[in-house]
């Protein structure tokens, strides 16, 4: 047998494998040597392709990009307004711009400016604190971050967005000074409007070139930068502004910029900003639109995006409107009325016709020097259309509602007698009609046509708080701490927007399908591409159920009912529309600073309100609101009603017809002497009861023949009545001859 021989023992074979045992040492090394290298390389690849590629470069800072204006229409195509339709800019160096706007400004956004690099960690970490433990939104980017995100990048808030925000950031550290950079800062930041940098701004709002600026003017507008929108004395709240301007104020104390008697001084110096030049219609409108397209698509894409957004507004309708609320507040301001406001909205579509935030947006404010915000009867750049305030009786329809889903209907008969409820820790709540008056025992229709306020109080009583906060939720109405003010909550004791008030009244017009307000039909960009298209379906049902026809068509019935509401207002008054079915509802806060008008057809929908932006109480010539707010209705709904078929709504088929029994809350299908009164039930309701009548042995109080008060012994006499007790155990006498309120 052949033996072989082992081949590492042969010289030969021996230095083959040391060769290739080096070769492949000297291999491993080489490879990792490389494999970082590799490594790098693929991630900078990735890196490049999907966030350098297109970065911009930084020394774009010293140029302007283009920029596009964007014009609103009313529906017929008429120009209301450009936003931004040319991007005013002058350029100012460093030494021309007042150190107040300079210091204020690091101030405000950035106070380690000249001591941090292109990121300030300490800034990040105190912003995540402040978010995290205080729950509060708090920024972290410096001067050089907004700069570049400003100037450079879209205002998209994605991770990769705020990547390339930082590279810039640091590519621009690396490229300029920090002069340089607060200088190219301040004259490329956006300060709303027209106005790019703190020379356009200083001339838009205070017709002076910027190193004229006072302390308190270089305040405001270096508070400008973080929402020029919202913080615009042109705005719909020209207060937030100021409150800004305070917050600069005081930081510059904090960082020892000014001492407290400069900072007092600015406070107390009157800003005088000029008017707006651009030409404007409709001006509450378009600012309500404007902040509506803010929040949907950013301010920089309605500022330089050039869109065309056609709006539902009907520019006639609007000025007509508009004369209308100033003539009538002009005749009312003997009763110390300072302005109005109305809206007028098709409830079928939503689509708002006409809004008048108040009385003259171009006039001077009244008195002459008083302070936006706090003691100003008349503001004229406030929307007091989407303002908060307390409703008055305007808001008993949502809870009679409420009563109709429960199971009442509108022969519900009420006590309408003197009655208290306590309240823990406080006075006892002891409500009172407007008249001064007690009227017996009430239907729902007579309570809710003659806006008795007693049967209001007991039917939330018996509804819930919870109950109608939910339902007025459901319907659009969105109350500031409801819970607040327990039972007065019906009385009008919550504020509320005209807005929200017209959206909910829209429910009761549309059969109770919510349809949310709508004021743009059409946005196109630059191109052409439409962006968006409000297309209302053909059907006149559509929306959101949030009530039941029925409870729709009863409540709506109710407030058209002038012979019911006759008693507390006359056959004749200004709720009335000549030939026309017009549901409607008065409202005035009982200390009288409120006044309200709503009403409505299937068509259209008209809410007014008047009263002080400053809260001031009216004289009492206003308390019925036949002479403030229902006047400016009447014309109103006049106007659109002219020429029109009077709409009667269809009667869902679970309503039916029945004549209720005198002051028991039962019914029947045939007319005679105990039940005289035609009444709408929804099937099934038109049993129940919410009083009972007894002969009953009682004490009566011979001087007013009424039932003794608890505890009474004076002057009492017991007769056996006919007495009505309610669910909530209040009692009547019926039989007691009493005189006629």
């Amino acid at each position: 047998m052949l033996k072989l021989k082992n081949p590492m023992t042969n010289k030969r074979y021996q230095k083959i494998f040391k060769r290739a045992k080096h070769f492949s040492l000297k291999r491993k090394r080489v490879f990792m040597f490389l494999a970082p290298f590799f490594l790098v390389s693929i991630l900078f690849g990735i890196l490049y392709f999907t966030l350098l590629k297109d970065l911009p470069s930084p020394t774009k800072l010293n140029t302007t990009t283009a920029s596009y204006s964007t014009h609103i229409y009313d529906r017929k195509g008429r120009l209301l307004y450009t936003i931004y339709s040319d991007r005013n800019q002058t350029f100012v160096s460093l030494d021309k711009i007042p150190k107040s706007v300079q210091e204020a400004t690091i101030a405000l956004e950035d106070k380690d400016f000249y001591l941090h690099g292109a990121i300030d960690l300490r800034g990040i970490a105190r912003s995540l604190y402040s978010i995290l433990v205080h729950k509060e939104l708090q920024g972290g980017s410096t001067l050089t971050q907004q700069l570049v995100k400003n100037s450079l990048l879209t205002p998209e808030r994605t991770i990769e967005r705020k990547i390339k925000e930082v590279i810039l950031a640091f590519a621009t550290e690396a490229l300029y000074n920090k002069d340089e950079i607060l200088e190219m800062y301040l004259n490329q930041v956006p300060y709303g409007g027209t106005a790019y940098g703190v020379e356009a701004a200083a001339v838009q709002y205070f017709g002076k070139n910027a190193r004229n600026l006072t302390l308190a003017e270089a305040a405001f507008i270096a508070g400008l930068p973080e929402s020029p929108s919202t913080l615009s004395p042109f705005g719909s709240h020209p207060e937030l502004g100021k409150k800004r301007q305070e917050e600069a104020l005081r930081k510059m104390v904090e960082q020892k910029f000014i001492t407290d008697s400069e900072r007092e001084k600015a406070l107390n110096q009157e800003l005088k900003f000029q008017k707006i030049t651009n030409p404007i219609k409709a001006p509450h409108f378009v600012f309500y639109v404007k902040d509506i397209l803010i929040k949907k698509y950013g301010q920089q894409a309605v500022e330089q995006g050039g869109f065309r957004v056609q709006t539902s507004l009907d520019l006639d309708l609007q000025e007509f409107v508009q004369t209308t609320v100033a003539s009538e507040i002009a005749k009312v301001e003997r009763f110390n009325v300072g302005n109005g406001a109305a809206l007028v909205t098709d409830p079928g579509t939503g689509e708002v016709l006409a809004m008048i935030g108040g009385k003259d947006y171009f006039s001077d404010p009244q008195p002459p020097g008083c302070t936006p915000g706090y003691n100003c009867k008349f503001e004229p750049n406030v929307n007091l259309s989407i303002a908060s305030r307390q409703p008055g009786s305007s808001i008993k329809p949502i809870n009679y509602a409420v009563g109709l889903l429960k199971g009442y209907s509108a022969a519900t008969k009420f006590i309408d007698a003197p009655v208290c409820y306590p309240i823990a820790g406080q006075p006892a709540f002891c409500p009172k009609n407007y008249d001064n008056r007690f009227h017996g025992v009430v239907s729902m229709r007579q309570a809710l046509a003659n806006s008795y306020n007693i049967p209001a109080v007991q039917m939330l009583k018996m509804n819930t708080i919870e109950s109608m906060i939910a339902t007025a939720s459901a319907m659009g109405i969105h109350f500031n701490d409801p819970r607040g003010y327990g039972l007065s909550l019906t009385l009008g004791g919550g504020q509320v927007k005209m807005t929200d008030m017209a959206t909910a009244f829209g429910v009761f017009a549309n059969q109770g399908y919510r349809v949310d307000l709508q004021p743009i039909l059409k946005i196109t960009d630059r191109d052409g591409k439409v962006v968006e298209e409000y297309k209302p379906p053909k059907s006149p049902i559509f929306g959101k159920k949030v009530l039941p026809s029925e409870v729709a068509f009863i409540i709506s019935d109710m407030l058209a009912d002038n012979n019911a509401r006759t008693p507390a207002f006359g056959p004749n008054s200004e709720l009335k529309i000549d030939g026309q079915r017009v549901s409607v509802k008065t409202g005035t806060t009982n200390d009288y600073r409120d006044n309200w008008t709503i009403g409505y057809t299937p068509s259209y929908l008209t809410a007014v309100w008047v009263g002080n932006n400053d809260n001031a109480a009216m004289s009492s010539g206003v308390v019925s609101g036949l002479t403030g707010a229902s006047p400016i209705w009447n014309r109103i709904m006049t106007h659109l009603l002219e020429g029109k078929k009077s709409e009667i709504p269809q009667k869902p088929p679970n309503v039916i017809g029945k004549y209720s029994c005198g002051s028991s809350s039962s019914a029947s299908a045939n007319q005679n002497s105990g039940c005289s009164q035609f009444e709408y039930f929804i099937q099934g309701t038109e049993t129940k009861t919410s009083i009972k009548q007894s002969l009953e042995k009682v004490f009566i109080d011979k001087a007013t023949n009424t039932l003794a008060k608890p505890g009474q012994t004076e002057n009492v006499e017991e007769r056996e009545e006919t007495i009505a007790t309610d669910e909530l155990g209040n009692k009547y006498c019926i039989s007691c001859a009493q005189p006629t309120p």
